[in-house]
C-alpha cells in the first residue's frame, strides 16, 4: 500500500440527530478501530451533532470524510451534500445516490424501471379513513408500513388484521413525511453486499434467520452467528440471481463504495427486493463485514478500501475548500 494513503487525514463522521445515532458510534468506533489496523496514521472520530465538527470540516483539517452515519441526515445525501460543497471526499455513494435510495417511495420506482422484482405497494402520506380504505382495496394482508425514509427497521410494522393499519400509518408517519405500504412476501430473506468503485462486485449472499417476524432493530445487532448463514441455502443458480439483482440495483440508483440490498425469496426462487442500504452497518455484527470476511477480505482492507474508492469517485474533490476560498472581494 502507498505510504501517502496510510497518511491521509480522516475524520470519521458519527451521530448526527436520527434514530440510529447510537448504531451509528457502534459502527464509527469498529471503523476506527479497523482503519488504525490498517496502518492509518491520522483519524479522528467526530459527532456531526456538534457545531465545532462543520468548523473543522471548514477549516481544512481532514483530507477525507469517512461516514459512519445512518438513517436521516447521514444516509440521505444531507451530510453527503455539505462535503460536496466543502471539496471533501467521503466514502460510500453520492447526493443524488443516498437520496433515492434512502426513499422507499423513490427507490421502488427505480427497481421496477431496472426490471426488479418488487412487492406490490403504494405510498400513503396520512392515516385517514379515506386512504386506509384506498390500501385495503388495493393490497392483500397481510402489508408491511414503513416510514419511507428511516432506517435499521425504525417504525416498521406487519398488519395482519384492517384495524392495525391506521395506527401502522401514524406510527411510520412520525418519522417520515410519507410512508410505504407493500404486500408481505413470504420466504428466505436474504442480503447482498456489492462493493467496488468503477466495477463493483456482489459478495457472497448471506441468509437472514430471525426467529421474528421480521429483521428488526433487535436483531440486526444481535451477535452474527446466531442469524447469519453464509453462503446462503440457496441453489447456485438462485444466488446468482440475486447478485445479479443487487449490482443492477447498485448501478441504477448510482451508488458507490458499497451498497446491501436486501430480498425475499419466494418459494419458487425469484428475489423480491426489499430495499438498498448505501451506507451498511459498520460493526462487528453487521452484514456487510461478515460477508466481506467470508470472501477473504478482513474488516482493515475493507475500510482500506473504501478509503480508495472513496478518493477514485469521479467529480469528488481533492480537499477542502482553501482558505478564503468564495470570500468577497
Amino acid at each position: 500500500m502507498e505510504n501517502s494513503l496510510l497518511h491521509t487525514r480522516i475524520a470519521l463522521l458519527w451521530g448526527g440527530w436520527s434514530d440510529e445515532r447510537p448504531i451509528s458510534k457502534e459502527s464509527a468506533t469498529a471503523c476506527l478501530g479497523a482503519l488504525e489496523e490498517a496502518g492509518f496514521s491520522s483519524v479522528e472520530m467526530l459527532d456531526v451533532a456538534e457545531r465545532e465538527t462543520i468548523r473543522r470540516l471548514a477549516a481544512g483539517d481532514f483530507d477525507l470524510a469517512f461516514v459512519a452515519m445512518h438513517g436521516p441526515f447521514g444516509e440521505d445525501g444531507c451530510i453527503q451534500g455539505l462535503l460536496e460543497v466543502l471539496h471533501i471526499p467521503y466514502t460510500f455513494s453520492g447526493v443524488l445516490a443516498s437520496s433515492m435510495a434512502s426513499d422507499k417511495a423513490i427507490s421502488r420506482w427505480v427497481y421496477e424501471e431496472t426490471g426488479i422484482p418488487i412487492a406490490k405497494g403504494l405510498s400513503a402520506t396520512d392515516a385517514s379513513k379515506g386512504t386506509c380504505a384506498k390500501i385495503l382495496e388495493a393490497l392483500e394482508l397481510p402489508v408491511f408500513v414503513k416510514p419511507a425514509v428511516n432506517g435499521s427497521s425504525h417504525g416498521v410494522s406487519k398488519v395482519s388484521a384492517p384495524e392495525e393499519l391506521a395506527p401502522a400509518l401514524e406510527l411510520a408517519l412520525q418519522s417520515s413525511s410519507h410512508a410505504v405500504v407493500e404486500e408481505a412476501v413470504a420466504g428466505m430473506e436474504i442480503t447482498v453486499p456489492v462493493i467496488g468503485g468503477k466495477d463493483p462486485r456482489a459478495l457472497p449472499v448471506i441468509e437472514v434467520v430471525t426467529g421474528a417476524e421480521f429483521y428488526d432493530i433487535k436483531v440486526k445487532y444481535e451477535p452474527s452467528e446466531l442469524h447469519h448463514v453464509i453462503p446462503a441455502r440457496l441453489p447456485e443458480d438462485v444466488i446468482a440471481r440475486a447478485q445479479e439483482l443487487a449490482l443492477r440495483a447498485h448501478t441504477a440508483l448510482g451508488c458507490w463504495g458499497a451498497s446491501r440490498s436486501d430480498f425475499i425469496v419466494t418459494p419458487d426462487g425469484t428475489p423480491v427486493i426489499l430495499e438498498t442500504n448505501t451506507i451498511p452497518g459498520m460493526t462487528a455484527a453487521s452484514l456487510l463485514p461478515d460477508s466481506a470476511a467470508r470472501s477473504g477480505m478482513p474488516f482493515s482492507e475493507l475500510v482500506t478500501h473504501l478509503v480508495e474508492w472513496a478518493l477514485e469517485r469521479p467529480g469528488v474533490g481533492t480537499g477542502a475548500l482553501p482558505r478564503g476560498a468564495g470570500e468577497g472581494a
